[in-house]
C-alpha cells in the first residue's frame, strides 16, 4: 500500500480513539487539511478494548509525536473520568471528545460537540431560541448538545435515553444552570409537540440499527437531526426527508468543532485559515 502523505519519525500523530472507529470521518477531514497546509501530521482512526482504553490513551499521550487524542463513542465519559484536567464544558458535562499533555505533562481534556452542533445548526439557519428540542441520547455527546440547547435559549429540552437513570440525571445535572430552558426526561418516548428532534445515540452507526425514532410519528414541519457523521444521509434522515420533513446532518457538527480542535492541538494558525461553509471547508492563503 502506498501511503498518500509522507510519515517519518517527526510526524505529529493524531488518533481517533473509540470502538468501533470504522465509521470515523475526522481522520479524512483532517489529513486533506494537513496535506492543503503542508503539514506533517496524520490522523488515524484507533479501535481500543474497554479494560485498556485509558491506560493507552495515557500512554499514547507520553510519546513526543502524539499532538493530541480525539474520542469517540463509547469512551466520552470514560476517558473524562480519567484526565488531570477538564475544560469548561467537559468538566459541566463529565464528558470529553479531545486530549493533550500539558506542558506541565497533566492530561487535560474539553468538550467541542455541542459548541460545534450548535454552529453548524445556526450556519444553515436553524435556530433553537425558543423552541421546543427532543433529544435522543444521554450520553457523551447528548450532554453536549443538551448543554449548549440549553445556552442558546431553548425553551424545552427533552431528554430520552433507553437508560432512563441517564436521561433523569443529565436533565437534573443541567437545570439549575438555565433559568430560561426546561430540561425533562422522557421515560418513554413520546415525540409530539416537538420544533426539533435530535439524535444523539449511536443508533445508525451499524446497518441493521433500528431507526432511533420513527419519522411518521413526528409532526409537519419538525427538523430531523443526526450526529452520525457515516454515512453522512443515515438511513433515518432518508426516512424522514421521504416524508417531506427538513433534516440536518451530523457532518456540520464535526466541520464546525474544526477550529476549535485544531487550536486545542496547538495549531492556532491552520485554524485561523478555516473557511467553513455548508458545502465545504477551505483554507485562506497565506500571506
Amino acid at each position: 500500500m502506498t501511503l498518500s502523505l509522507p510519515v517519518s519519525g517527526k510526524t505529529r500523530l493524531f488518533p481517533v480513539v473509540g470502538h468501533p472507529v470504522a465509521q470515523v470521518r475526522a481522520p479524512a477531514v483532517f489529513n486533506r487539511l494537513f496535506a492543503r497546509a503542508g503539514i506533517d501530521a496524520l490522523a488515524f482512526g484507533l479501535d481500543l478494548p474497554p479494560d485498556s482504553v485509558a491506560a493507552t490513551v495515557r500512554g499514547l499521550l507520553a510519546s513526543e509525536n502524539v499532538g493530541g487524542v480525539l474520542v469517540t463513542v463509547p469512551y466520552k465519559k470514560v476517558l473524562a473520568a480519567s484526565a488531570d484536567r477538564l475544560g469548561l464544558d467537559a468538566s459541566q458535562v463529565g464528558a470529553l471528545n479531545a486530549l493533550r499533555r500539558a506542558a506541565d505533562g497533566a492530561i487535560e481534556g474539553d468538550l467541542f460537540d455541542g459548541a460545534g452542533f450548535l454552529a453548524g445548526l445556526l450556519a444553515a439557519g436553524h435556530g433553537v431560541a425558543g423552541r421546543r428540542v427532543l433529544l435522543l441520547g444521554a450520553g457523551g455527546a447528548g450532554s453536549a448538545i443538551a448543554a449548549k440547547l440549553g445556552q442558546a435559549g431553548a425553551a424545552t429540552v427533552a431528554v430520552y435515553d433507553p437508560q432512563a437513570r441517564s436521561a433523569q440525571e443529565l436533565a437534573a445535572s443541567l437545570q439549575p444552570h438555565f433559568a430560561r430552558t426546561v430540561f425533562e426526561s422522557q421515560p418513554s418516548l413520546k415525540p409530539h409537540g416537538f420544533d426539533v428532534v435530535i439524535n444523539a445515540s449511536p443508533l445508525g452507526l451499524k446497518p441493521g440499527d433500528p431507526l432511533p425514532l420513527d419519522p411518521d410519528r413526528l409532526a409537519a414541519g419538525t427538523l430531523v437531526c443526526d450526529i452520525i457523521m457515516e454515512p453522512a444521509t443515515t438511513r433515518w434522515l432518508q426516512a424522514a426527508a421521504a416524508r417531506g420533513l427538513p433534516v440536518h446532518q451530523g457532518r456540520h457538527m464535526l466541520d464546525h468543532q474544526l477550529p476549535a480542535y485544531l487550536s486545542f492541538f496547538g495549531l492556532p494558525e491552520l485554524a485561523a485559515r478555516l473557511r467553513i461553509t455548508s458545502d465545504s471547508i477551505t483554507l485562506e492563503e497565506t500571506a
